[in-house]
């Protein structure tokens, strides 16, 4: 059994990883900035009002797990929104990476001290950040903040790997969440597919990213 720590998981692909990996045993801590019916039916030990941006709230929630050893932290929280060139919102974009880069970086450091040798990082993050993949434009907010989350993946795979301490950067593919719209693959095919990839993670593979599926992705 694993002690899993999960930001933004009261809903789509947070709140499907809190319920597969609660289902087969794992001790779920659920972070979210508002809960869920869904969530508080699981069963798993959740933290309100914990927004990825707010520094103290962050870490009172660390101070409440005292010497909890966090052996998986899922950096999932995110927002999306698309800014064209012609509709550039400054402002918008700025929240992006405040949430979608920045966030999961205070997420770690705060959460640090909770993990020990043998715990994993992930970050779940998007083919949109791929600059190898990028054929369409727009999106620049979202874009651009996820391009930066990946490059605090490289970061922290080079920072924590001689505490022997693994770093994922996940794709988890198009999801049916609000997020999308609900177009895409259902939430339960992509979380069953994130959670092989973050259980077959090892140190020598640390750094790497990848498609929910298996697939390597192009930086």
């Amino acid at each position: 059994m694993a002690t899993v720590l999960i930001t933004g998981a009261n809903k789509g692909i947070g709140l499907e990883l809190s319920r597969q990996l609660r289902e087969r045993g794992d001790e779920v801590i659920a972070l979210c900035r508002k809960a869920s019916p869904e969530l508080e039916a699981l069963g798993v030990r959740v933290f309100e009002k914990a927004d990825v941006t707010d520094q103290a709230a962050l870490e009172a929630v660390s101070r409440k797990l005292g010497d909890t050893r966090v052996d998986v932290l899922i950096n999932n929280a995110g927002i999306f929104g698309n800014e064209s060139f012609d509709g550039l919102d400054f402002d918008r974009i700025r929240q992006h990476f405040e949430v979608n880069a920045l966030g999961a970086l205070r997420v770690t450091s705060i959460m640090s001290r909770h993990l020990k040798k043998g715990s994993k990082i992930i970050l779940i993050t998007s083919l949109m950040g791929s600059i190898g993949d990028n054929g369409s434009g727009s999106y620049y907010g979202y874009r651009m903040a996820k391009a930066a989350l990946n490059m605090a993946g490289v970061n922290l795979s080079h920072d924590f790997r001689s505490r022997g301490i693994s770093v994922a950067i996940l794709h988890p593919g198009m999801v049916a969440t609000g997020m999308t719209g609900h177009h895409g693959i259902p939430a339960s095919e992509s979380a069953k597919g994130l959670i092989s990839r973050i259980d077959g993670l090892r140190l020598e593979d640390s750094g790497g990213f990848w498609h929910a599926n298996g697939e390597r992705l192009p930086w």
